[in-house]
């Protein structure tokens, strides 16, 4: 795991000092060792944390005549029986890391051939001397960011936008375009980064560049055929791959432990790998406590259990840095103690197993149609989903009209058309009460210069079209991976772990669990009894029963009551209030919605969090950034005593 920087400009000179810099705003995602590579069109820039091969893993990689090089950050699980079959075809391996696969399967295979075979997270570059070009990757599902600027005949990629930040001549401006989707989403959801230039290099693509033609090439999508194995069929498959990618995903050199909620995505995972240490995280507030029960399963199995407390004066006091360390605001308020889960966790591993992905490729979550417990409800709802898709649609409409009744957000979701609502997990489906902002909400805070005409349901069309002959929740399932998942919980999954280097791999985001997962009929993901149905039912094989049946919490965060808490009100009060919020809200209204907020019912809570997470992103990054580098700009305290000790591998 580690971090890559690298720029195809032959104007610039001194390349070792540019890239140099880059590397050094990423030194948190590999404290370990640093290298570059530099001719006189390119440079590559990499920093490590060691996982496989300790000594002899350090990059750039070169191949055996030295005319290709390579810089990777990930890992790649099935590198073992590739490397046999290379070294079959007669390469010769200068080391025992999977980026030498990675290097020497271009070479056999070329990119898709390549990219055909690997099972991993990754983001990665290979200069090619021969052909005096710039190749490059992101994984299937985007696990490992990856972005990238082209301008004026200059390529630059990065694992983070700070390294873009640090290159001489960049020229930081605000993306106005991305605030409005930002504020709909608790993200942004647009190809474009919040850096004007600056985008994410889409997931399941490679590249190539010559200096003058930036070729994209896309060598995997999800694919929904659905199977006719039976349920008992259907179970056994599900466990039996997700074994198998729980042991490729231990693949390593380092201690490997697992995160452990109460929940059944974790749980699962855990109990496949059956770690020596477990990691649990709870708060302060005893409402939010996932811990008890994890801590109980941890017992029941002989797992070493270690638990952190948040703490909410320390969570405000440190938000700021979390921010920083996301490149992009990001107002997903599971950040927090995702923060202090990792922190935790590096003081005694340096990979952890999490359960990122389980909703999106086994339809957990609620939107997908599971509105309502009323057994009635759901068996006329099921009766409706029969009828032919027009009077279907036409029935829906009619229901989207009514005044509000029991189970008429269960009806209306379940037969009206996804692309004509679905808007992901950016608001809970009583189609009058968002969580976040609606376009017409976001519309009437924001100056005139940042409003538009944009949806959150209208960027997801295109992915609509895609998918538009799958049955309904497999369309749900694609905008939520292609979306959410990519843009905000892979995310933060990657920037909060690598900000304490620390290593976190995700089993059920394997290319073999998301083809079995696309396939299962969707009868046995979503139906009258439950959502995730299926996986529920194949974890009972190594799970107690009161295990699987658990609802899904997600890290939940007690924002409702900070905002409620004098301390906190006034200090989000303080950033709302200075004179650079102008420039993007209308301030009285913001500060009215924040003061209605404090004295009412605390349902504004979602809409403030992420208007404050995005002015607190603004000031680091673009008010006073020297003091942000000055201040942040280094690994965290529990890594550096770990070098220091000479523990760090």
């Amino acid at each position: 795991m580690c971090g890559i920087a690298a720029f195809f400009d032959p104007k610039i000179n001194e390349k070792q000092k540019v890239i140099g810099k880059m590397m050094a705003a990423i030194k948190h995602r590999g404290p370990d060792s640093d290298g570059m590579f530099t001719n006189d069109k390119v440079a590559l820039g990499f920093r490590r944390l060691s996982i496989i091969d300790l000594k002899c893993g350090s990059q750039p990689i070169f191949n055996e005549d030295k005319t290709k090089a390579i810089i990777f950050n990930g890992e790649i699980y099935n590198f073992k029986p590739l490397r046999e079959q290379l070294l079959a075809a007669g390469h010769t391996f200068t080391t025992s890391a999977d980026t030498e696969v990675l290097l020497h399967g271009y070479e056999e295979w070329g990119m898709d051939g390549l990219l055909a075979k690997v099972r991993g997270m990754f983001g990665f570059a290979i200069w090619d001397e021969t052909k005096q070009k710039l190749f490059g990757a992101r994984d299937l599902f985007g696990i490992k960011p990856l972005y990238y600027s082209l301008e004026d005949g200059s390529l630059v990629i990065g694992s983070e936008l700070k390294s873009f930040l640090a290159m001489p001549g960049f020229k930081k401006e605000l993306n106005e375009r991305a605030l409005k989707p930002y504020l709909m989403n608790q993200y942004n959801d647009l190809k474009e980064t919040f850096f004007k230039g600056v985008y994410r290099f889409p997931a399941g693509h490679w590249f190539e560049y010559d200096g003058e033609e930036f070729k994209l090439h896309q060598y995997w999508d999800a694919k929904y055929e659905e199977n006719d194995m039976s349920l008992d069929e259907t179970l056994k498959a599900i466990n039996d791959t997700l074994k198998e990618s729980v042991e490729l995903h231990t693949v390593a050199d380092v201690p490997v432990g697992a995160f452990l909620s109460e929940g059944i995505d974790s749980s699962y995972i855990t109990s496949l790998l059956n770690p020596d240490k477990v990691f649990s995280v709870s708060f302060d507030d005893s409402t939010y406590d996932e811990a008890s029960r994890a801590q109980a399963l941890a017992k029941r199995n002989g797992w070493d259990f270690f638990k952190t407390i948040v703490d909410a004066d320390e969570a405000m006091n440190d938000f700021a840095e979390m921010q920083y360390h996301m490149d992009e605001p990001d107002a997903n308020p599971s950040i927090i103690p995702l923060w202090y889960l990792c922190k935790l966790a590096r003081k005694h591993v340096t990979v952890a197993l999490s359960g990122e992905g389980a909703d999106e490729l086994f339809a957990g979550y609620v939107n997908y149609g599971m509105h309502t417990h009323n057994k009635t409800i759901k068996r006329v709802t099921a009766k409706l989903k029969k009828l032919k898709h027009a009077k279907r649609v036409k029935l829906a409409k009619v229901i989207k009209r009514l005044p509000a009744f029991p189970g008429k957000v269960h009806l209306y979701t379940n037969l009206a058309d996804p692309a004509d609502f679905y808007v992901g997990q950016s608001v809970i489906y009583d189609m009058d009460y968002p969580t976040i902002f609606t376009s017409r909400d976001a519309n009437a805070i924001l100056q005139p210069e940042y409003q538009n005409d944009l949806t959150v349901n209208g960027n997801y069309q295109d992915d609509f079209a895609k998918v538009k002959d799958c049955d309904p929740v497999k369309q749900m399932q694609y905008i939520d991976l292609k979306h959410f998942m990519l843009n905000d919980i892979e995310q933060k999954a990657d920037k909060i772990s690598m900000a304490h280097s620390l290593e976190l791999r995700v089993p059920y985001l394997d290319r073999k669990v998301a083809e079995l997962a696309n396939s299962i009929p969707t009868k046995y993901l979503v139906n009258e009894i439950d959502t995730k149905y299926a996986l529920r039912k194949a974890s009972e094989q190594v799970l107690p029963e009161e295990w699987a049946k658990r609802p899904k919490l997600g890290f939940p965060t007690p924002i409702k009551q900070w905002l409620k808490e004098p301390r906190f009100y006034e200090k989000v009060r303080a950033i709302f209030s200075e004179d650079f919020v102008k420039q993007f809200f209308d301030q009285d209204v913001i500060l009215k919605m924040l003061d209605d907020n404090f004295n009412g019912n605390g349902q504004s809570r979602r809409k403030i969090w992420t208007i404050y997470t995005f002015l607190v992103w603004y000031k680091l990054y673009f008010v006073e950034y020297d003091k942000t580098v000055e201040k942040y700009g280094h690994i965290q305290p529990e890594v550096a005593d770990l070098i220091a000790q000479g523990k760090l591998v």
